[in-house]
């Protein structure tokens, strides 16, 4: 029988698009319904010039309706993304047609409300169609052929979440294993593809493998979807890219999102904007009062500086409020939960993260970032660097004044290395997956955690 419920995938790509212009057509009767003076933005050209510009954006982003496994943040960028494009070819079309008494108002009104409310149901219709997933509905029939480590991850992965609406029915290896069943060697797939209707085929198998060939013919001959899995999980734990030198495809190991230079523009935009709000903000506030307490607390400067280690290893001196009591040892030694060489006011800075607000001048000079990898005393640089492998990944950008890490629960004192390997993993998983979305995250999480004071910070 054939599988109706997983073969009509296409409609819900097909709905949801056809919303996209059903959300874009009702918000441009909204803003015209309440600003009549809006000018040419109110004519019938106008209102197929919106719809006309959209078209590029969703050709180009259509995976947001598409994809079964895609995160919020990715989401977020594919939205700016489009918003970017659709303006750009709306604001284009405009001017050639020579409608340029529209007031910037009616686009700030429009393009606001629009990819407010366009956000939120790219979220929602995604929830929803994960809950008909899980239920059964709009699944994809898989099989995988060959099991092996890389094999296991795929599987694990597709079986995380129901929602990706992924059923594995067979798993295919020349060889019996103890740990899943297998349903038969690589010469009965053929045969099981035509009884089950499978829709996609994972091959983990060696490139060596002579049947890989083989493979293809047969999936291209029944209209399955065929997928090659790279066998370098064993020893490559991260994401990839794919590119390409000339017509040879290869991937690119630990892809840096903060490579591209818009990303790069946009982060250092933000780090400055941020950093002068928040110096303009603490110098109305908290600065006085807290050199004044520093001054009362001890004999010594208001500001700590010590050389840290910064992007691609340079040195650098970073700033911050003196939280000690002057020593020799403070290039030397992390602070411990009960240091004798803190103040009472130092450990109150402390644990609020105040003593790190000196950075901000940090960012602005450019040897920080608001978010990113901690930057670690020279002498830790010089000690981990031996003793962890991705140790010095972490310097592929600017290190922050927060980061995944610290508000995952990875911060302060590292009595063990165990502890400094897990900050390493999660520096590195920043660095691979960065967006502005989770820079934005991991500040309100800081601040959260600012406010309730965190066990770790001393």
């Amino acid at each position: 029988m054939e599988n109706s419920k997983g073969r009509y995938g296409y409609l819900v790509n097909i709905f949801t698009t056809i919303f996209d212009f059903v959300l874009l057509n009702l918000v441009y009767l909204f803003i015209i319904y309440n600003n009549p003076d809006g000018g040419q933005f109110c004519s019938k050209a106008a209102l197929i010039f919106l719809n006309v510009s959209y078209c590029p954006a969703i050709f180009l982003f259509s995976e947001v309706h598409k994809k079964r496994v895609l995160f919020v943040d990715k989401i977020m960028i594919m939205l700016l993304q489009t918003f970017f494009i659709h303006c750009l070819v709306m604001m284009t079309l405009m001017s050639i047609a020579g409608y340029d008494d529209v007031p910037i108002r009616i686009y700030v009104y429009f393009y606001s409300l629009y990819y407010s409310l366009l956000a939120i149901w790219w979220i929602i219709s995604r929830k929803i169609i994960k809950f008909f997933r899980s239920r059964g509905l709009n699944y994809r029939r898989v099989i995988i052929v060959g099991w092996n480590g890389t094999a296991k991850q795929l599987y694990n992965e597709m079986h995380s979440d129901p929602g990706y609406g992924y059923r594995i029915i067979g798993i295919f290896d020349n060889v019996k294993h103890k740990d899943i069943k297998i349903v038969g060697d690589i010469t009965c797939i053929e045969s099981f593809i035509v009884e089950n209707k499978v829709d996609e085929l994972y091959c983990a198998l060696s490139s060596e493998e002579k049947n890989i060939g083989e493979l293809i013919k047969i999936a291209d001959r029944y209209d399955v979807e065929f997928y090659y899995v790279p066998m370098i999980s064993g020893f490559m734990t991260t994401t990839f890219r794919l590119s390409s030198i000339g017509n040879v495809p290869i991937l690119i190991y630990r892809p840096n999102p903060l490579q591209n230079w818009f990303n790069r523009f946009i982060k250092r935009i933000f780090d400055l904007v941020f950093s002068i709000c928040a110096i303009v903000v603490v110098s109305c506030t908290v600065l006085i009062p807290i050199i004044i307490a520093i001054k009362i607390s001890s004999k010594g400067p208001v500001l700590f500086k010590q050389k840290r280690t910064g992007y691609r290893g340079r040195e650098f001196t970073c700033y911050k409020f003196r939280t000690m009591r002057v020593n020799n040892d403070a290039d030397k030694l992390q602070a411990t939960k009960d240091d004798p060489r803190k103040t009472k006011v130092g450990d109150f800075l402390r644990r609020t993260s105040l003593d790190e607000l000196p950075q901000f001048i940090n960012v602005l000079i450019g040897n920080m970032s608001v978010v990113g990898p901690r930057p670690h005393m020279v002498k830790q640089t010089d000690e981990y660097s031996k003793l962890i492998d991705k140790y010095m990944v972490r310097h592929m950008i600017k290190p922050g004044i927060t980061g995944l890490a610290q508000v995952s629960g990875y911060r302060g004192q590292t009595e063990e290395l165990w502890q400094m390997e897990k900050r390493v993993e999660y520096d590195v998983k920043y660095i691979e997956s960065w967006s502005f979305w989770l820079d934005i995250k991991i500040i309100i999480r800081t601040l959260i955690n600012a406010v309730h004071g965190e066990k770790n910070a001393f």
